[in-house]
């Protein structure tokens, strides 16, 4: 099977999949769920890949161990990343931006875990680079760890599973065999569609506010120009 390389052909699933068999799979699930340096890996496309390779036989594994094996590599990256968050704490804010590490990724997750509370320890599995810092920004602000486990365990499963068997579900369709890649780049531009719009409120927030700083400014000098105005008179 040939599926597209939305990318460099080391990010590409159906590559991955090919050199490294399940194992890799397991290792990047991991990384990407909590280690600062897995943002970047394909993770829904991923699932995805390997569901359909398992239900069309190309990958010699029952789809049962597999689901397993992927919710549990998940879950357990989760859980390194609350431990590396508990263990760095705030100065994970103050860590200057690198080629791999950038500090709005870890304020795009804070606000996340802001606004969602422990529930975004399930939305965040859905939504590319966050569910990365999410359990991270869990381990910063120490959220009570029996909480934080059953919503790890809740989120890894739905996602790590979910999306696996989405795959194995669409792979004895014939129409999916003949449009792979385009279901391959639905799948990406869907889990980046959260990103967008976030995004997109971000950057009308910003602009609300800095229109709101002129008017601020001209509120507080209006007193000003009237005691400068008494003077004058006088």
């Amino acid at each position: 099977m040939n599926t597209l390389a939305l990318g460099p052909q080391w990010l590409d699933p159906d590559f991955l999949i090919g050199t490294f068999g399940l194992i890799g799979v397991l290792v990047i699930v991991f990384a990407e769920s909590g280690l600062l340096i897995g943002f970047f890996l394909p993770g829904d496309s991923l699932l995805f890949t390997t569901g359909l390779l398992v239900t069309t036989h190309k990958m010699d594994k029952p789809l049962w161990l597999v689901c397993v094996l992927v919710a549990l590599a998940a879950v357990l990256g989760d859980q390194a990343g609350y431990l590396f968050g508990r263990k760095v704490g705030p100065s994970l804010f103050t860590r200057p931006d690198s080629k791999l590490f950038k500090q709005e990724n870890v304020e795009k997750a804070h606000e996340f875990f802001e606004k969602y509370g422990p529930k975004s320890l399930v939305l965040a599995r859905f939504v590319p680079i966050v569910r990365t810092f999410t359990p991270i920004i869990a381990g910063v602000s120490r959220m009570n760890y029996r909480s934080f486990l059953t919503f790890n365990v809740i989120g890894g499963s739905l996602w790590g599973a979910g999306v696996t068997l989405i795959g194995a579900a669409l792979g004895n369709i014939e129409f999916v065999h003949k449009n792979i890649e385009a279901i391959l780049v639905l799948i990406v531009l869907i889990s980046v569609v959260p990103i967008v719009v976030e995004y997109l409120r971000a950057r009308g927030k910003a602009k609300k506010a800095e229109g709101a700083v002129p008017e601020q400014a001209v509120a507080e000098g209006a007193p000003g120009d009237d005691r400068r105005g008494r003077h004058a008179k006088r």
